[in-house]
């Protein structure tokens, strides 16, 4: 005799679970002029912690192991989230002219959706936007001193696309 289990519950998992969004603070973009490949410049996100004035905490990584820190703190009056890229900034209590000395970029940050809708960087906790904006970064880093010697060598885009999430 066998007995058929037809009316056992069967648990389906279709949903968006699998597809969650991305927040901005897990976010990995790449350079859009490499198609978002590896071969190109990234962008990763990385929680802030507990700052009261930086709003979202990212590093741009180039190619020959280069790394940019990086910040974003939102300005007070028109708000914008001002972005700023540094490169081997002394560690603990710094002077202003130390920053802007090690400081190899910085400017708003923009966002484009799949329609091409302009908006600025979210704060952490937000989706994480399709496309970032970086208005001059690769002619201002062309012009840095991390480029070209033991620097990096390739000039990434001012665009650059979402392509994954940390986990």
């Amino acid at each position: 005799m066998i007995k058929c289990a037809a009316g056992a519950p069967v648990i389906l998992f279709i949903g968006s679970t699998a597809f969650a969004a991305c927040p901005i603070e897990l976010a990995v973009y790449g350079d859009a002029q490499s198609g978002g490949e590896s071969s190109g410049s990234e962008i990763d996100f990385m929680p802030t912690g507990t700052s009261p004035t930086v709003t979202n905490t990212f590093r741009l990584i180039l190619d020959n192991n280069v790394v940019l820190n990086g910040i974003v703190m939102w300005n007070e009056g028109v708000a914008r989230p001002n972005g700023a890229l540094m490169y081997k900034c002394p560690e603990g209590d710094t002077t202003g002219a130390e920053l802007t000395a090690c400081t190899l970029w910085n400017g708003v940050i923009y966002t484009s959706d799949d329609k091409g809708n302009i908006g600025l960087l979210p704060v952490e906790g937000v989706e994480a936007p399709k496309t970032l904006i970086l208005p001059d970064l690769g002619p201002v880093l062309h012009q840095s001193s991390a480029f070209g010697g033991s620097g990096f060598s390739k000039i990434p885009s001012d665009v650059f696309v979402l392509k994954g999430c940390q986990e």
